[in-house]
């Protein structure tokens, strides 16, 4: 999830010809080697490379704990997530960030997590507190949405589509642009909305019907969204024809946020009844150096200042009841009321086979 959503905004950014290094995680993070600090005051947390947060937010926490903070970005998520699994026991750090509800059951199933109920927790909305056992704590959540191109839809006097039955109507016909499943994290996302809307026994159909509609599949979000999408800063640019792609609901303040001048108003659009939600996490691992350390690193990542420093740093939502949005998710984002749902366990069993039938089905 996390990896791709990131990228995303550097993407967007470098698009606009704008430096930034929030999306990426280059400038926030404090990253020192464990020789910087006594080895009991020293806490790692190993993530996916877009793990970032503001240098003085995570400062506060090394002032008020006294530990130094480690970060050790290891690539995607799946791939962050399988080195953990490998090395079961023996981690390489004391926290993971960055396992989302899409593989949520691998890592609790292979049993890499202490358990441990983060102070704060009280403070998280019931609906991310998928684990009893507090094996993870959430941390944040995004939504995979399908975007559309406002000026498009304006110019051709048609009302751009709201859900994914819309997408499936003619007047939508070769409009759609979207990642592949099986290479994609949005991609893989917009299967999990079809399966959480119409089921595994009709999700198929839906998809026969939206290729007959003419959606087309790229390899990743950087290709739908820079270069086919016509509604985007770097789609603009490339020429892109697409008035709608999968995209995340995030994406439209992150267009304001990088265009020089900011507009008023979003040039893009999020069709709500398209939407898979995606929770993220962390826990302590399991065989941990600094055990204590990585439970005040946990406790900390849910509070209030790294809940309310996550959104333009990670472009995505806090899941603290008391932490408030930036003004320009507030302004030109938009609160996805009722997203797809399908359970961690569900998809831990079928995701292998749907996406190997999506495949079969849409891609060749």
């Amino acid at each position: 999830m996390s990896t791709t959503r990131k990228f995303a905004g550097a993407a967007l950014a470098a698009a606009l010809g704008v430096t930034t290094l929030s999306a990426c995680g280059g400038g926030g993070a404090t990253d020192k080697s464990a020789g910087d600090a006594p080895a009991s005051k020293t806490v790692t947390l190993v993530s996916h490379d877009s793990f970032n947060a503001t240098e003085a937010v995570l400062k506060e926490f090394e002032q008020q704990s006294g530990y130094t903070v480690k970060v050790l970005k290891s690539g995607d998520a799946g791939a962050a997530l399988n080195q953990e699994i490998l090395t079961k026991g023996s981690p390489r750090g004391d926290v993971f960030f960055g396992v989302d509800n899409t593989l949520l059951s691998r890592a609790l199933d292979n049993g890499i997590f202490t358990p441990y109920e983060a102070k704060g927790l009280g403070e998280v909305k019931p609906e991310f507190q998928l684990d009893k056992e507090h094996r993870v704590t959430p941390i944040d959540s995004g939504d995979v949405c399908v975007n559309y191109d406002k000026a498009y839809f304006a110019e051709k006097k048609i009302a751009p589509p709201q859900t994914l039955d819309d997408l499936i109507k003619p007047e939508y016909k070769n409009l759609l642009v979207t990642e592949n499943a099986a290479t994609s994290s949005p991609g893989l996302g917009f299967l999990l909305a079809s399966v959480g809307k119409y089921g595994e026994d009709g999700w198929k159909d839906y998809w026969s019907k939206l290729k007959a509609n003419g959606v087309e599949v790229v390899d990743g979000w950087e290709q739908a969204y820079n270069e086919r999408f016509s509604g985007s800063a770097g789609g603009k640019k490339a020429k892109g024809d697409r008035p709608l792609v999968v995209s995340y609901a995030s994406s439209p303040p992150v267009e304001v946020l990088y265009a020089d001048p900011q507009p008023a108003e979003a040039p893009t659009g999020v069709a709500t009844g398209t939407c898979f939600r995606q929770i993220e996490f962390a826990g302590l691992l399991k065989g941990a150096k600094n055990e204590e350390g990585g439970k005040a690193l946990l406790d900390f990542l849910i509070g209030k200042k790294f809940q309310e420093d996550m959104p333009l740093q990670m472009f995505v939502n806090p899941v603290a009841k008391d932490a408030a949005l930036p003004e320009l998710f507030t302004k030109h984002g938009v609160v996805i009321e009722k997203p797809e749902n399908v359970t961690p366990d569900t998809i831990a069993k079928n995701r292998e086979q749907w996406v190997k039938a999506w495949t079969s089905l849409v891609v060749k």
